[in-house]
């Protein structure tokens, strides 16, 4: 499968960081450094744009890293670009942490991972199947 991208930016094609990779490292196209104060989210463009085959959504999700250190997560995790969006990608972050944290151009901000997925139909009925399980939610398991 192959994903064609236009890349407006300055920065190289995001690109697999290793072998089993199943996200690949997406950076920020903004030109000047931007401070994130604690819990303030700011939208970041990538100067990315892409075309997905239908059937594959492409995922943005958070950077270990940026999340474990420094507190900094993609908001709406994961974000879903649709087979048929024609715009930039942009990264939408957020400072979870109590001090501020400065993105840099051109900083890796999130991975994009290219998923399968279908549309099923659906079908609105009275009952489920019942499953020894049943309504039994969070915590339900008794896993701590």
């Amino acid at each position: 499968m192959k994903i064609k991208i236009i890349n407006k930016s300055s920065n190289p094609l995001p690109r697999y960081e290793s072998s089993a990779a199943a996200g690949m490292d997406i950076r920020t196209s903004i030109t000047e450094a931007v401070t994130l104060h604690p819990l303030e989210r700011r939208l970041f463009p990538t100067g990315l744009f892409l075309e997905l085959p239908v059937g594959y959504e492409a995922q943005v999700r958070p950077r270990s890293g940026l999340a474990l250190k420094h507190g900094i997560t993609v908001l709406n995790t994961p974000g879903t670009i649709d087979a048929d969006y024609r715009g930039e990608v942009g990264v939408i972050l957020i400072n979870l942490s109590d001090t501020p944290f400065t993105i840099e151009p051109a900083e890796r901000i999130a991975q994009l991972v290219i998923a399968r997925h279908e549309q099923p139909k659906v079908v609105e009925v009275e009952e489920l199947t019942a499953t020894a399980r049943g309504a039994g939610g969070f915590g339900h398991s008794g896993l701590k």
